[in-house]
């Protein structure tokens, strides 16, 4: 027998068996088998044993045939229990199967079978082997994959051109890295197609049609091939999506039925960004089609596709081109309206929503409608959450209303910052302001900030609920992830509320980065509700949460009532935590490029806030003396690094502050403690540039990019080296020994004035500090001042009157 060629002998009676397999094909297996296993009687179950056994040693395909025809008589292939299927794999693999595709596809004329039986019989055995989740596994049946996609997409008869081409394509193509050693293997028997090859190596006949029962099989095949841990990587890999795009544009048996859930699957999941990046065409053109689909349906069939057309659409994270989508999200929104402004059951409301937030994400508000429509559809969104959350305590909530609020605080998270914005524009000026909901007035941001009020009031009644238990609970971190959203915009409304559910929230942040026990799930979870990635683009993780809470911690730690109460958590060790991790991935990257990590810093600006309010805490608590160790560590590798310069001006800020609280210590100073000073001191010295010539001093180009946010930490570190050097008077040498003094000297000196009247300050400071400290400083100063009265030190007037005094 020819390798990967199906051949029945002569003999042994084909004629008898070729009459049989038209009913093997069309209803004895598969999804027409209807009898059970465990009905046969004693009788049958003997034959049944006696043809296990035939179909065992059988020397040829016809026996094959023979024994598998009668054991199908007996029972469907379908309703066959896993005993008797891996017994019956054992026996003939998934090699038989596979052959009889491949030579119903090459229209080999040895088998004496129509194409069209062994297609017939080939996708049967397939879809009943592969109701065992490990034959859907095995690699033999992987490589069948491309040639069940290519029937589906293209019909049931091969064309002599595409035939040519698919004989002259052996295996896997060399570029599939998904190939695993099992297939490779299998591939020198099946010549199975690869990767997106699928269609093109076996185009078929577009004008015929593929026999249902054989559609229905392949596809039974590939939902169970989907349903595995690594199925939708599978079927990508394996050019599932452009076949089954094709499959639709060309109305193929089922398709519509069948391929789009099972495209929908794909593209529910993680598989969605890696799809979407290689077929944007395919699939936008698929977006488009079930775009028309939806537009054009009417009541109840519109309503059930708000929930099937979420699928479709690409993640936030990895959108196309906006002119390519633009269109489809105008006709999206334009047949959403109606329906939002109608009324809805709740279970109708539901996916309307879903689809909305969806639809946010993708185009923003521009998009959605006149400024009156926004806030209707941020009311709807807020009645929602107030209506599913203000449950009595214990009440479990549906997965379908899981998914509906978690739609409704995406809604809400976008529309706090268009409110938030547009109420301070109108406030601080008459003009109309400029937020992507043009023309919203300024009482439609107050009423859409009255609304999300009242439902952020329901959402903290639902976490005050919540036992630490069900920290892990996906819906949770939604519902925290959305508060936090709030007050990182709004802190003045509901601050008792907020202040009360301070343990909720640290407990909660606590617990997620010190365990990160529910990442995967999380992940899952997200993906599935369709919320974009995590933090800067990366997969969720249990830092992610406090990621969320760092913004308002830093408006919160500002406030005595909450401090208090934050620092009776013990929130600055939580901070101190959340940093030393932080560094640990930074220095963990060696010599890849650093990249900024907004949320590090936020932490530095709420450890900041405890070290400048205050100050006996810092004494107190050992939290502080690790944030020193990992500041002497951490500074000196980042002092060269312009893309992270935001980043050490707040580690170098915060030591200085620690530092000016040190109380006067005659023990020697400790390593560490004096390479942050020295590594400090040069820092600070790097601002300001005097180099171009005289005139005024600039920023130095490292700086300049970043001076809006470092240029405040700078001065604010200035000040705090001023309180330093009264504090621990050995930091007078060393500002001499870095050079700090006279380098400050020739730029006051060189300059005819500072960039602006708070780094005047902020450097006056400084030296009246050094000048009260140090008899050699103040002679330095002096004599500078006296040789250049007219220079940018010559107009500091605190500092000629602290010399004189002195």
């Amino acid at each position: 027998m020819a390798e990967g060629t199906f051949v029945v002998n002569s003999e042994n009676g084909s004629s008898s068996q070729h009459t049989g397999i038209e009913k093997v094909g069309g209803e004895c297996i598969g999804e027409r088998a209807r009898l059970a296993i465990d009905g046969l009687s004693a009788a049958q179950r003997d034959v049944l044993e006696r043809c296990l056994h035939a179909l065992t040693h059988a020397k040829n395909d016809s026996h094959t045939l023979a024994a598998l025809l009668l054991i199908t008589r007996l029972c469907p292939a379908g309703h066959l229990d896993s005993e008797t299927l891996r017994r019956i794999f054992e026996a003939v693999g998934l090699s038989l199967p596979a052959r009889l595709l491949v030579t119903a596809v090459q229209g080999s004329d040895a088998s004496g079978l129509p194409p069209e039986e062994l297609l017939s019989l080939g996708t049967a055995l397939l879809a009943a082997l592969s109701t065992d989740p490990e034959m859907a596994a095995h690699p033999q049946l992987l490589t069948t994959v491309p040639l069940l996609l290519g029937l589906l997409a293209d019909g049931s008869n091969w064309s002599p051109e595409k035939r040519a081409k698919h004989q002259g394509r052996q295996g896997m193509e060399p570029g599939n890295t998904s190939q695993t050693e099992g297939e490779a293997k299998s591939s020198q028997t099946t010549n199975p197609t690869s990767e997106e090859g699928t269609a093109e190596n076996g185009a078929l006949d577009s004008a015929v049609q593929l026999d249902e029962a054989v559609a229905a099989d392949c596809y039974q095949v590939l939902f169970t091939v989907c349903a595995l841990p690594r199925g939708p990587e599978q079927l990508l890999a394996r050019g599932a999506v452009p076949a089954l795009c094709r499959a639709l544009e060309q109305k193929r048996t089922l398709s519509r039925e069948k391929g789009l859930p099972l495209l929908g699957s794909l593209l529910s999941g993680k598989t969605r960004e890696r799809a979407w990046s290689r077929h944007p065409a395919e699939l936008l053109s698929l977006l488009a089609g079930v775009t028309q689909d939806f537009c054009q349906a009417i009541d109840h069939a519109q309503l059930d596709m708000c929930a099937l057309v979420p699928q479709f659409l690409p993640s936030p994270d990895g959108t196309p081109k906006d002119a390519d989508l633009k269109p489809t999200v105008v006709r999206l929104w334009a047949a959403l309206r109606p329906m939002l402004q109608a009324k809805l059951t709740p279970g109708q409301l539901g996916p309307v929503l879903v689809l909305s937030a969806c639809l946010l994400d993708l185009g923003g508000w521009e998009p959605v409608g006149p400024p009156k429509f926004c806030c209707l559809l941020v009311n709807r969104a807020c009645v929602e959450v107030r209506m599913g959350l203000e449950e009595p305590p214990g009440a479990k909530l549906s997965p379908e209303l899981r998914q509906t609020l978690t739609a409704c605080y995406r809604i809400m998270e976008a529309a706090m910052e268009q409110a938030c914005s547009g109420l301070g524009v109108e406030q601080r000026s008459n003009a109309q302001p400029q937020t992507a909901i043009t023309g919203l007035s300024l009482q439609q941001s107050r009423q859409v900030l009255r609304v999300l009020e009242e439902a952020f009031s329901a959402v903290i009644y639902h976490l005050q609920q919540v036992d630490p238990g069900c920290y892990g609970d996906p819906f949770i971190f939604a519902t925290f992830r959305s508060l936090c959203a709030w007050l990182a915009e709004e802190t003045s409304c509901l601050k008792e509320e907020v202040t009360a559910l301070l343990p909720f929230l640290i407990g909660y942040t606590r617990s997620h980065l010190q365990g990160e026990r529910t990442e995967h799930d999380l992940s899952d979870w997200m993906a599935e509700m369709s919320v974009g990635g995590g933090s800067q683009g990366r997969a969720w993780t249990g830092k992610d949460a406090l990621r969320y809470l760092l913004p308002a911690l830093c408006h919160l730690s500002a406030e005595d009532a909450p401090r208090k109460v934050l620092l009776t958590l013990d929130t600055p060790a939580l901070l101190v935590t959340f940093l030393t991790q932080g560094w640990g991935d930074l220095r963990g990257k060696g010599g890849m490029a650093l990249a900024r990590d907004p949320s590090m810093e936020t932490a530095c600006s709420a450890l900041l806030n405890f070290a400048v309010t205050e100050p006996e805490r810092v004494g107190k608590d050992p939290c502080f003396k690790g944030l020193e160790s990992l500041l002497s560590e951490a500074l000196p590798v980042l002092l060269h690094k312009p893309r992270i310069l935001v980043l050490a001006a707040n580690l170098c800020t915060i030591g200085l502050m620690i530092g000016r609280l040190k109380p006067v210590s005659e023990a020697p100073v400790e390593a560490g403690q004096r390479r942050f000073f020295s590594t400090s001191l040069r820092f600070l010295r790097g601002a300001l540039d005097y180099s171009s010539g005289p005139g005024p001093a600039r920023v130095s180009p490292s700086w300049e990019e970043w001076w809006e946010e470092a240029g405040e930490l700078w001065r604010l570190g200035l000040q705090a080296l001023g309180g330093c050097v009264k504090a621990q008077p050995w930091i007078v040498t060393l500002v001499r020994e870095e050079g700090w003094l006279s380098h400050t000297l020739t730029l006051l000196g060189s300059c005819s004035a500072l960039p602006d009247p708070d780094t005047q300050a902020a450097i006056e400071e400084a030296l009246c500090a050094l000048a009260l400290q140090c008899p050699l400083c103040r002679q330095e100063i002096s004599v500078l001042l006296k040789s250049d009265a007219k220079g940018a030190l010559g107009s500091m007037g605190k500092l000629k009157k602290s010399l004189n005094t002195n």
